[in-house]
């Protein structure tokens, strides 16, 4: 997602070739991809998916990771069969684009997908996860939805959560060093507000050296040097999920 201020080219990074585990079903009027353990379980987990949409084969890796850790895990389409951004889109459009998927503006569509989770999975404990744009309808949710145990944020924008710090969930905050999308001062702000005013357990945590994106769009077969921040950073997500949910 790009900085309001100063619109910023949100890289794709390295599109994984994955093809997932998981089915894609009809909940309610939206898509979504989902897969679920071989045992059976009534833990689940949204993932949120960033800019580039619900089939992005990163997200659904993340998502089939989560199965495996014994989580069922559902991506919906939150763009509701809008298109998602592409690569090759005019970086000069992208506001006018944003406009029409507001990740603020989900709640229908999560309301739909926990009633699947719970009537057609036997979800009872439920969080969820987002990326980039998810990151920042984390943020919402967490301070809105009552039905939701926990949440992790990863490098969600958070210019517009500066001043609705009363989260209602145990929520995780993750951010590279080197994001010139959510810049490092915005997430100071955001620790300085959390402490004041947070009553539930929360934590933001900076990745030395990272960018945005580096968790789920980055291969760590590729970029070496990343290779212990990504994986500490999907270690540090589940570990929060498996304390919470």
């Amino acid at each position: 997602m790009a900085n309001e201020s100063r619109p910023c080219p949100c890289d794709i990074g390295d599109k994984f070739d994955y093809g997932g585990r998981g089915q894609e079903v009809q909940v309610g009027h939206i898509k979504a991809y989902i897969c679920k353990p071989s045992a059976s379980t009534d833990k689940a987990v949204i993932v949120i998916h960033d800019i580039f949409g619900w089939q992005l084969p990163n997200t659904r890796y993340i998502a089939d990771m989560l199965t495996t850790n014994g989580y069922i895990a559902i991506c919906p389409d939150f763009f509701v069969g809008q298109e998602a951004w592409k690569p090759s889109n005019d970086w000069a459009t992208f506001n006018d684009w944003v406009k029409t998927r507001e990740a603020g503006k989900i709640d229908k569509e999560v309301d739909v997908v926990l009633k699947y989770l719970k009537d057609q999975c036997g979800a009872k404990r439920i969080g969820v996860i987002g990326f980039c744009w998810g990151g920042a309808a984390v943020q919402h949710l967490m301070l809105k939805n009552p039905h939701l145990k926990t949440g992790v944020s990863l490098y969600g924008v958070i210019s517009r959560f500066e001043d609705k710090q009363s989260l209602l969930h145990p929520t995780f905050f993750i951010f590279g060093e080197k994001d010139n999308i959510v810049p490092l001062e915005q997430v100071t702000l955001l620790e300085q507000k959390l402490k004041q005013n947070c009553k539930v357990d929360y934590e933001v945590k900076i990745y030395p050296g990272q960018t945005h994106g580096f968790v789920h769009r980055k291969r760590e077969d590729i970029n070496p040097q990343d290779k212990p921040y990504i994986e500490e950073g999907r270690k540090d997500m589940i570990n929060w999920l498996n304390k919470y949910i």
